[in-house]
């Protein structure tokens, strides 16, 4: 791998980190499982200008990291499942050529919090929390357009490396 490849991934993973920690610093907003999703900015920046599986590596090794400094087994989980889905679906997306980083950035805020609440019902044996989902489609369409929106800022503003 390329010198500057590692440079970029210890950048993105290092934004993901500070990010994730600013976001655990806010408090639930007013319901509680509901984030600004900061991290993802890197993630979907990553995303556009490095495409796919430099994507994912970095949203692993956040979540790892995350679980590791501020979170537990079952934070992991949760957040595994979230990043896996959100990723899975925002690539698929992306590739269509269809939609914009907005439109991407909104499809895995949502999907992330689906990923989230299958992972709760599994581990609680409860199908009783999906009425928890509207709530979080909406923070998670709130969430993607504004991600959505500064990542795509980014990418069109933050030059290339060679």
């Amino acid at each position: 791998m390329k010198a500057s490849k590692v440079a970029q991934y210890g950048l993105l993973i290092a934004l993901a980190l500070v990010l994730s920690y600013l976001e655990s610093l806010v408090p639930p907003l007013w319901v509680p499982g509901v984030k600004l999703g900061l991290p993802n900015l890197a993630i979907v920046f990553a995303l556009y200008r490095l495409g796919f599986k430099d994507a994912c590596v970095i949203s692993l090794v956040r979540v790892v990291l995350v679980a590791l400094l501020f979170g537990n087994g079952a934070a992991l989980a949760y957040s595994v499942a979230g990043a896996a889905l959100s990723l899975s679906l925002m690539g698929l997306l992306k590739k269509t050529g269809k939609f914009s980083s907005v439109g991407v950035s909104v499809a895995g805020g949502v999907a992330h919090n689906a990923g989230q609440i299958l992972v709760a019902m599994a581990l609680l044996e409860t199908s009783r929390l999906a009425w928890y989902l509207p709530v979080l489609w909406v923070s998670g369409t709130i969430a993607g357009v504004l991600v959505g929106l500064v990542s795509g800022e980014l990418v069109r503003r933050v030059p290339e490396q060679k």
